[in-house]
């Protein structure tokens, strides 16, 4: 019988469906975490339907995952049985590149190694992510938990919350600074908490006046509504930080030109059309673009444990692992306040 139950995509153009499936035997260095919350992540969706090319079926997805520790290998130091743990973005990386002997993991040279969808380094297997029973991972690539927080709403810092925290600390936010976040979804929300905690004055832009309440509520100082022309031309050089979390198509420009001078657009969406940017509005006011991905073993850790001084978790909403097609279908509506978490207790009756 095989050990771990999930549900799976089968192909890209069919619902994800139960299926089980045998996880690797527990390693020296491997700790074996029985799942208890995963969240769902857009990339999730991509990735199950081929979006992005390169996916590989059966295909188990989920990289936010938070749990407890079942059984550790006779060489884990850093986990017991017992402990809380997390597993992100990725399960693995060379470790002997330059990036990964600088805890920058996330971009090794050699291509750092998905939780889900992704060649085993050992050559063995396809990893296999959280919509899961289970999981085993290398003690290097699992994270601490703290018992302070909502264990469900922890989950989704795994990436949501890496994603926004590394790119606005690596530009040096801090108080007095003025930041803006380009829509409020699912990263958007956990940046404009990172940016607000971080002592800086926070605008949220976004092209739904309906979002204003809440990007108050989650502590932003003003709201524009991008396609009101006037009142975005207010706001010319203004900010010293831009966070675009934005997935849909969309121009930079436009956002290059409310940056001030040596201002910087972090890009963290991922839009599937190669986005516009006129040079001429990058070299007024020495303005940049950065890209950033997640953050490594060691920033990631280090972001859970501010998480947990400062009572930061995502806004969820939590479902059974039955109904991930249908938060799929509502994701896709952006019908989700701002991150699905999947109860694996669900699998295991």
């Amino acid at each position: 019988m095989p050990n771990t139950k999930s549900y799976a995509a089968l192909s890209a153009t069919t619902p994800l469906e139960a299926y089980s499936f045998d996880r690797r035997a527990l390693g020296d260095n491997d700790v074996q975490v029985e799942i208890l919350y995963c969240g769902v992540c857009h990339s999730d969706l991509h990735q199950a339907k081929n979006e992005w090319g390169g996916s590989i079926y059966p295909m188990v997805p989920g990289h936010e995952i938070v749990g407890k520790v079942s059984a550790v290998g006779k060489g884990v130091s850093k986990f017991k049985v017992g402990d809380l743990a997390g597993v992100g973005v990725m399960v693995d990386s060379c470790r002997t590149c330059k990036n990964c002997q600088e805890s920058l993991e996330q971009y090794c040279a050699e291509g750092m190694t998905g939780t889900y969808n992704a060649k085993e380094r050992n050559g063995n297997g396809i990893t296999m992510g959280g919509y899961s029973t289970q999981i085993v991972v290398d003690q290097r690539y699992t994270l601490h938990i703290s018992d302070k927080l909502n264990l469900a709403a922890v989950a989704p810092l795994l990436c949501a919350g890496i994603t926004t925290y590394s790119p606005l600390v690596f530009a040096g936010v801090k108080k007095g600074m003025k930041v803006a976040v380009l829509g409020l979804g699912g990263l958007g929300h956990m940046g404009v908490k990172f940016a607000v905690s971080f002592g800086a004055e926070v605008t949220v832009i976004s092209t739904s006046p309906s979002k204003e309440a809440d990007a108050k509520k989650l502590g932003a100082t003003h709201f524009i509504v991008s396609t009101h022309t006037e009142t975005m031309k207010k706001y010319n050089s203004y900010f010293d930080v831009i966070l675009d979390t934005i997935s849909a198509n969309h121009d930079f420009t436009t956002y290059l030109n409310l940056l001030t001078t040596n201002g910087k657009l972090l890009v963290v969406g991922l839009p599937i059309e190669a986005p516009k940017v006129q040079p001429f509005s990058l070299v007024t006011n020495r303005r940049s673009v950065i890209g950033s991905s997640i953050g490594g073993m060691k920033e990631t850790q280090e972001m859970l444990d501010y998480c947990a001084e400062h009572n930061i978790v995502s806004d969820i909403e939590i479902i059974p692992m039955q109904a991930i097609n249908e938060a799929y279908t509502r994701m896709l509506k952006g019908d989700v306040k701002y991150r699905f978490v999947i109860d694996l207790a669900s699998l295991k009756s």
